[in-house]
């Protein structure tokens, strides 16, 4: 009998209707522009509700259109914010869905990951997950047929994450996408500032000076900063905003960013 995660929040982070949600994010794509510049390797996007954070998702992911047809996984890591996990869980369904259809999950290296210490098979924290769930209509939009990885980060330390990175690379068939908001609830002003910290953090791979309060998924990007910083891979900043800036108020925001890492100079 098949596996199928069903989509947790469609029709709530973004539209449970196929054709609005794919005009929808071509929209966002549309207005982000694409750029020509050699694709990046590994991504961090933001995963609040399409209306505040989509348009900050699609500079990152508006990199990663020359890519479809070479990327055949995506490795994507976020948060829990609903079931707690110990570590890193992979989950064991066959497939995701969204509203734009099944994408097929990748369980070639299931037995490797879960011999590493802290890797488990969790299906109950990734049943109400929406870190990896609103990345997935824009990876469908973007590069068509592909298969994910996805992997819900939980209380896990940065050289943890980036082992499980390192033994995920692989080469061009593989895309790294790293799922993160900013900082939560604070005035515009101070969102503004603390989210630029985070920012001049992730620039110079600086993962310990990322503090608690200034990303939820702040264990994963340490993981893949920590790694980045041994490949010596190049970072660029693509997009730093927040839903004052988006779509919300701004007496309390939520802070997005979006990231490219490259193996070669850009």
């Amino acid at each position: 009998m098949t596996n199928i995660r069903p989509p947790a929040v469609a029709g709530q982070f973004y539209p449970a209707d196929a054709a609005t949600l794919s005009r929808q994010v071509m929209a966002f794509l549309a207005e982000a522009g694409e750029d020509v510049s050699t694709p990046p390797k590994a991504l961090i996007a933001p995963h609040a509700g399409y209306v505040y954070s989509g348009p900050v998702a699609a500079h990152a992911y508006a990199h990663i259109a020359p890519l479809k047809g070479t990327v055949k996984r995506v490795v994507l890591l976020g948060p829990c914010h609903r079931v707690a996990v110990q570590g890193l869980a992979l989950s064991s369904a066959d497939s995701f869905q969204t509203p734009l259809g099944l994408v097929p999950i990748d369980h070639s290296q299931d037995d490797q990951l879960n011999a590493i210490v802290g890797v488990e098979t969790f299906d109950a924290t990734h049943a109400q997950e929406h870190s990896l769930e609103v990345h997935i209509p824009f990876l469908q939009v973007i590069l068509g047929a592909f298969e994910l990885l996805p992997i819900v980060v939980g209380n896990a330390n940065p050289e943890m994450v980036a082992n499980v990175l390192e033994n995920l690379w692989g080469g061009p068939e593989t895309l790294i996408v790293i799922s993160s908001d900013l900082s939560h609830y604070l005035s515009y002003d101070d969102a503004k500032a603390i989210d630029q910290k985070t920012c001049e953090a992730i620039e110079n791979f600086d993962w310990d000076n990322i503090g608690d309060s200034q990303a939820c998924g702040r264990m994963p990007v340490k993981g893949l900063l920590e790694l980045a910083k041994r490949k010596g891979l190049k970072v660029r900043t693509l997009d730093l905003r927040n839903s004052g800036d988006t779509a919300g108020p701004r007496n309390q925001v939520v802070g997005y960013g979006s990231w490219g890492f490259w193996e070669s100079e850009v």
